[in-house]
Formats: C-alpha cells, sequence, structure tokens
C-alpha cells in the first residue's frame, strides 16, 4: 500500500477534527478527497505529509511511519498545500533550484527543474519573481516544487485552485497522466474535476468518513434516491410541493424547473401528475434522473 491510515483521530481541545478514519491507497490510484469545510480533509492530509503530528492512530506512507520516519515520508511524498506557501521574493527557477537543494537531487537538479517548467507550462514565467505571477501561474509553481523530486504520493489540496478553465484542463491532464505511475490524494470542492480524474472517492464529514467507493458505485449505491426533473408551464413555489408524500426534497434548478428527490419515483410522478390537474398547473416535461456526484455528496454530508 502506498498509503495507510489507521484509526486516525486528530483532537484540538473539545473538537474531533479528524474521527477515528481509516483507509488505504493503492499504488497508481488518483483518489478525490471530498467533504464540506471544515471536515477533516487539510488536517488529514497534514498528517500524513507529517506535517501536524496525530492525536492517536497511524498513518503509514510507502511503508514508513509518518511519526517515527518523517524524513522517510518526506521523501517519497510531494505535498501541495491549499495555503500554496512560496517565497515571494524568489524568481521561479531561482526557487525551484533551492527547493531541489533541499531535496539533494545533486547533478539530477537542472534536468528535472527543466521537466518540471515544460511540464506546468511555466517556461515564459520562469524569468520572473513568484511574486509577479498571476494565482493561476502561482499553483503551478506549487505544483512543480511538489513533484521535482518526482515523489511516489502526491497530496494535493485543491490543486486547481485559482486557475483559468484552460488551465485546469491542462492540470487536470497532467494529474491523470501522472497517476499511472504514482498514488495521488487530491482535495477539491469541483465534482466535475473528481469524475475527470478520480478513479475512487473518499467522502469526510465531521471528521468521519462517510463514503469510501468507486464514483460509479456511489451513484448507483445512492440510486434508490431517485430524482425526477419536472419543468412546469407555470410558476410554481417550492411550499406548494412540501405536502406531496413521497417527495423527500426539492431544489429549484430554473425559473420554474425542480429536482424532486424521492425513494419512489413512480409513485411521486403519479402525484405530481395529480397535484397539478388538481391545481390547473400545465407540466411541460418530466423525467427520471439518476443522483449526480454532487447530489450524492450533499445527501452524504447534510447536517
Amino acid at each position: 500500500m502506498s498509503i495507510k491510515v489507521t484509526s486516525l483521530t486528530k483532537i484540538y481541545d473539545t473538537q474531533r477534527a479528524v474521527d477515528d478514519i481509516s483507509f488505504e491507497l493503492r499504488k497508481g490510484e488518483i483518489v478525490g478527497f471530498l467533504g464540506p469545510n471544515g471536515a477533516g480533509k487539510s488536517t488529514t492530509m497534514k498528517i500524513i505529509t507529517s506535517y501536524l503530528p496525530a492525536t492517536s492512530g497511524t498513518a503509514v506512507v510507502c511503508g514508513f511511519d509518518v511519526d517515527e520516519q518523517p524524513m522517510e515520508v518526506r521523501r517519497r511524498v510531494g505535498y501541495l498545500p491549499e495555503a500554496n506557501p512560496l517565497y515571494y521574493e524568489m524568481y521561479v527557477r531561482e526557487y525551484l533550484e533551492f527547493t531541489a537543494g533541499i531535496h539533494q537531487l545533486g547533478k539530477n537538479s537542472n534536468r528535472r527543474i527543466e521537466e518540471m517548467i515544460s511540464m506546468t507550462g511555466l517556461g515564459k514565467e520562469a524569468h520572473k519573481k513568484i511574486g509577479a505571477l498571476s494565482k493561476g501561474y502561482k499553483q503551478r509553481v506549487g505544483l512543480a516544487q511538489a513533484m521535482l523530486h518526482d515523489p511516489e504520493v502526491l497530496i494535493l489540496d485543491e490543486p486547481t485552485s485559482g486557475l483559468d478553465p484552460n488551465q485546469i484542463v491542462e492540470i487536470r491532464d497532467l494529474i491523470k497522466n501522472i497517476g499511472g505511475l504514482k498514488t495521488v490524494l487530491l482535495s477539491t470542492h469541483i465534482m466535475q474535476e473528481v469524475q475527470a480524474m478520480c478513479n475512487r472517492v473518499i467522502i469526510i464529514d465531521t471528521g468521519k468518513i462517510v463514503a469510501d467507493d468507486s464514483i460509479e458505485h456511489l451513484q448507483q449505491s445512492n440510486s434508490n434516491r431517485n430524482v425526477l426533473v419536472v419543468a412546469f408551464e407555470n410558476e410554481v413555489d417550492g411550499a406548494q410541493l412540501s405536502g406531496l408524500k413521497n417527495l423527500e426534497r426539492s431544489e429549484q434548478i430554473g425559473s420554474n424547473k425542480w429536482k424532486l428527490f424521492t425513494k419512489d419515483p413512480d409513485g411521486l410522478r403519479r402525484e405530481v401528475m395529480q397535484w397539478a390537474l388538481t391545481h390547473n398547473i400545465s407540466i411541460s416535461a418530466m423525467q427520471a434522473e439518476t443522483e449526480t456526484l454532487e447530489d450524492v455528496f450533499r445527501t452524504l454530508t447534510k447536517r
């Protein structure tokens, strides 16, 4: 296993930021680590990278315990924190040379630096000071330093934060390409990114893991919570729909368009048609829709 987390707990005063979680990541997996703000994602990532000690439990990376052998772990991990700490007064190439020195790359330094500059699209910006770069290019510098020493494991906390749509696609492709050779654990709030990059998803909420499965299986396992997408020709108030017996919850997605969540789509379909007939409201379209990853996430992390 590239990463093995067992009964990991982190307590701040009376708050359990991470509450007895366990999971494993195999080599070559790209795993999305999802959760609401404050769920415990960043804390878990900091523990795995030996940046923060756990209160109890263990985390092992490539066979090395993060508490007992932190330097061995750091040699094998590339880490891009959410805050992306950089030295703004350094030039891009200078900063990567500095990072290469920390990792003691020796004669391989220049080759790896040029590879990372090319791979992350920093060629035209490499002569600039980091402080003069846009947020997107600063993020690329952070990715370059994380991958510079060719680590076996990449821990990426919001890796596409601040990037424009074109840059997001480029970084997404980069992560997918390296995913076959390395283990990647990444956090993001962008569900499209998860679906495009990840083999598997771990969802954490209030410090506990609430799901750990492939995206396909997660959606299938929640298929009993089906969705009806209904378009009315008249304006409809959500309060009018709340009395439907088979309706779990509703979500307005357009001026006259609603998502209706239910465990009994056939029963709800009949109810909606009868309700519309009773209230003299026309239905222009109604179709079933299985839950998206975003729907699954919202269901599992609903507090």
